[in-house]
């Protein structure tokens, strides 16, 4: 596991182009073209099970899936940041993408440190230190479970017709 750290602010756009907003749509268009305007070495080196840290504000500006969607599908555990911008945190959920805040974490992360994510516990081990967040609502939870919003719908239905 790689934990990824960046700053605060960081917006759809370097997350993923707005120039292929039209271009890209699925998992396999969309990878190529993570974060390739603020860490040009992401998606050709992320593996599933990475972390990325972040500050302030993440996810803020336009409207769009693919950032959500791209990072969800390269295999991203979790996204920690001190705080999401709205539009991004929904998004983000209707993939199945995990975020948490926790910005005491995100603060205190130096490269290298040891990291765990425990979310049984509402958990962030760094080093010897540990830092509550808190806990997830069951509902995203299970949406995460079941890959994302539109998995998690078919499976209600499924469940619906069926008792």
């Amino acid at each position: 596991m790689k934990i990824w750290k960046y700053g605060d602010d960081i917006n759809t756009d370097m997350l993923f182009p707005g120039k292929y907003t039209y271009t890209c749509s699925t998992a396999a268009e969309i990878k190529p073209h993570l974060l390739e305007d603020l860490d040009p070495s992401f998606a050709s080196q992320v593996e599933a099970g990475d972390i990325i840290l972040a500050g302030k504000n993440f996810g803020c500006g336009s409207s769009r899936e693919q950032p959500a969607l791209g990072l969800k599908s390269v295999g991203v555990q979790a996204v920690i940041a001190e705080s999401f911008a709205r539009i991004f945190f929904r998004a983000a959920i209707n993939q199945g993408l995990l975020l948490i805040e926790c910005p005491e974490a995100v603060r205190s992360y130096q490269a290298e440190q040891t990291f765990e994510l425990n979310l049984e516990k509402s958990e962030i081990q760094i080093g010897a230190k540990s830092y509550k967040f808190p806990t997830l609502p069951k509902e995203i939870l299970a949406i995460r479970t079941a890959g994302g919003l539109m998995e998690f719908t078919r499976e209600k239905l499924k469940q619906k017709k069926t008792s």
